[in-house]
């Protein structure tokens, strides 16, 4: 493991009006490590979530990459960050797609972003990237608005895994889809993880994701982290009544 965290978040908080949606969270996140988000609904992890990945600004608080201040970068500067060394998988991959366009367009943006020119290497990359997330290559021309959900959600992880990002933020990414559909986007991102030795910051209410996915548990409620730890520690020994709520509830008997 490195020396040094990839990502350090330091006392963020978030308010809209007189609520608060996450308050003074603080937390490191080193090169291949994965880290879960969980809590109910409200409870302030997709702002967080947010607020780290630059796409809300916080009200307090710093945000590191690489021992850089991410809120401190330029507007034009993040969006290159954000197109090249992060990625970010929402739970609606409409969201996260151009859906004018063809799949291999969807992947060769992001390849142009970090330099790629050449149509024959570009086009063969995506096809490539196609294979690895079990679309057909008969769908490189097709265009997004013609694929199933979990086909969509399989072309935005290509889209954001081909440019070889360093962190990945992922916003729900199994929600909303049929069970036997989740099971085979989660085997995909177990084995993407793995294979490209990924950082990535995962948000979910779903703890049987939390444990397949993430090394590290943080568990919010009402804006706040409650509880933090290794992610089978805090699922088989819960120490705060509402992460034991949560395990109570959620995961099997």
């Amino acid at each position: 493991m490195s020396d040094a965290p990839l990502l350090s978040v330091r006392n963020i908080t978030k308010r809209f009006g007189g609520r608060i949606a996450c308050h003074a969270v603080d937390f490191d996140l080193w090169p291949g490590e994965v880290l879960g988000i969980v809590g109910e609904s409200g409870s302030g992890k997709t702002t967080l979530l947010n607020c780290i990945a630059g796409k809300l600004k916080p009200d307090a608080g710093s945000v590191f990459y690489d021992g850089t201040d991410v809120h401190g970068l330029s507007e034009a500067r993040r969006r290159f960050l954000a197109r090249t060394e992060w990625g970010f998988v929402n739970q609606d991959a409409r969201d996260g797609l151009r859906m004018g366009v063809s799949a291999g367009a969807n992947i060769g943006e992001r390849l142009m972003a970090v330099g790629a020119r050449h149509y024959g290497t570009i086009r063969q990359t995506a096809s490539d990237w196609l294979e690895r997330v079990e679309i057909d290559l008969d769908r490189l021309d097709d265009r997004p608005t013609t694929f199933s959900g979990g086909m969509r959600q399989r072309l935005q992880i290509a889209r954001n895994l081909v440019s070889s990002p360093r962190l990945v933020f992922m916003d729900e990414p199994t929600g909303g889809l049929d069970v036997s559909v989740q099971a085979r986007i989660l085997d995909l991102l177990r084995s993407l993880v793995d294979r490209f030795h990924l950082s990535a910051v995962l948000v979910t209410h779903d703890l049987g994701v939390a444990r397949l996915l993430t090394h590290r548990l943080m568990v919010m409620q009402g804006g706040e982290v409650i509880e933090h730890g290794l992610t089978d520690q805090v699922l088989d020994d819960p120490q705060h009544a509402y992460t034991q709520m949560l395990v109570a509830s959620i995961l099997p008997v």
